[in-house]
């Protein structure tokens, strides 16, 4: 891989920025910002027509330390943001990173309509399970029981939110898991995910270790997924329904569904008559 990436003139290092990550010792995030620019160099794209969106976040960080065009926008918006700068620009490469909360919390109501609508983009969700940023607390993805905050003593006693099976009952068209304890294997999901048409979801195992220092055990329970992926809707719920979430490295499904594109003009709009038409 890496022969063919100098032979194309583009490396990792390319498309990393000067900023150095802030991000805790030993938090998987380092390794999901090495898969993002493995795979970016891979798919051997101009860095002026790529375009990484995030929210809020630690994992939201990753647009400052990637040399394309970046978004850092507000808690939970990072999806529809993307959706629109596709939309308005759809020769645009457009990767939208986040986390657990950012996604599936403030952002949870985006997260079912950006399924829903399948517009061809790529979401890579690190999911840690806690609330990193804020110093702890339970996040969607927290298991019922878990009772390793201060924030949150008593454990959030509901049962987590089940994110890919959230997203194939939305409608997403392509759906996997990663861990950032395989970058390399990481890479070649976002490159499946970029390549395939309409709303890709993947989501990243990935541990943080300052407030979830058992998590540091994941490592051990990964493990690569014995399945290929399915065009089935029904085939891929029968096996999220009885995944135990530490399957990774697989595709679990590519959906057919033609991703969103809407009707436009190339005919420049006058502003006089642009207002026009949303006169009362």
């Amino acid at each position: 891989m890496e022969h063919l990436q100098a032979m194309r003139g583009l490396a990792p290092k390319d498309f990393k920025s000067d900023t150095k990550p802030v991000w805790c010792p030993g938090c998987g995030h380092f390794s999901v910002l090495a898969a993002i620019t493995k795979a970016l160099a891979e798919l051997s794209l101009p860095r002026e027509q790529v375009a990484v969106v995030s929210g809020i976040g630690c994992s939201s960080r990753i647009p400052a330390y990637t040399s394309v065009y970046g978004f850092h926008g507000v808690h939970g918006r990072a999806l529809p943001t993307a959706t629109g700068l596709k939309l308005a620009r759809p020769d645009m490469t457009v990767l939208v990173t986040g986390g657990d909360g950012d996604g599936f919390s403030i952002g949870g109501n985006h997260f079912l309509h950006a399924c829903r609508r399948n517009v061809d983009m790529t979401y890579i969700v690190m999911d840690n399970q806690v609330y990193g940023m804020t110093k702890g607390q339970a996040s969607p993805t927290t298991d019922a029981e878990w009772d390793g905050s201060k924030l949150t003593p008593d454990g959030p006693c509901i049962e987590p939110f089940p994110p890919l099976k959230i997203a194939l009952a939305a409608g997403a068209n392509f759906i996997a898991r990663g861990s950032s304890s395989d970058p390399n294997d990481l890479a070649r999901l976002i490159v499946d995910g970029v390549r395939h048409p309409g709303f890709s979801v993947i989501q990243v195992l990935s541990p943080c270790v300052t407030f979830r220092p058992e998590q540091k055990e994941w490592k051990k329970k990964v493990r690569t997924a014995c399945v290929d992926y399915t065009d089935d809707p029904a085939r891929a719920a029968r096996r999220l329904m009885t995944d135990d979430g530490f399957n990774f490295g697989k595709v679990l499904f590519k959906g057919t569904r033609p991703a969103f594109v809407p009707e436009c003009s190339d005919v420049p709009c006058a502003i006089p008559e642009l207002e026009s038409g949303f006169a009362v």
